[in-house]
């Protein structure tokens, strides 16, 4: 896999470009770094990457089990260390599902395999935090567990 970060020439302005899909994401700074607000930090792209991961494997997984959604989001909670460099020391993802007929136990068996066999961000950083999560279905919580 190749990516590529090309300043824009604007400020601290970046575009990544997939190498596979062409498909581009603007990050910059924030003003008081230079920035000029134009993008995502690259900080949150990775958050955004680790969350978007699991979430097309929790998609495929239900779509198999043949169950529909209303609405599917994840909210990804991430704790920083407070001194340079500045690295994250834990993450909770938090599985937002919404639809008619949603089993518990089918939903938390698709979370499960995207975060113990499928999702290789996720995979890659348990290795660098703790990563934990839950689950709200319909607006019903689950406890935070450690991820598997």
């Amino acid at each position: 896999m190749k990516v590529t970060v090309s300043w824009t020439g604007e400020g601290m302005a970046l575009r990544g470009t997939g190498g596979s899909s062409g498909q581009t994401v603007v990050m910059d700074a924030a003003p008081e770094h230079g920035g000029q607000n134009l993008g995502a930090r690259p900080s949150e792209v990775l958050l955004m990457g680790m969350a978007g991961c699991t979430a097309l494997d929790v998609l495929s997984i239900l779509k198999k089990k043949r169950l529909s959604l209303d609405s599917f989001a994840i909210d990804v909670e991430a704790e920083r260390a407070a001194e340079h460099p500045k690295v994250f020391t834990a993450a909770t993802l938090i599985y937002r599902l919404n639809g008619p007929e949603l089993p518990e136990e089918q939903v938390k068996h698709a979370i499960e395999l995207s975060l113990s066999k499928y999702c290789g961000m996720v995979n890659t950083l348990k290795k660098a935090m703790p990563i934990s999560y839950c689950y709200e279905i319909n607006g019903k919580r689950s406890p935070v567990t450690p991820a598997p």
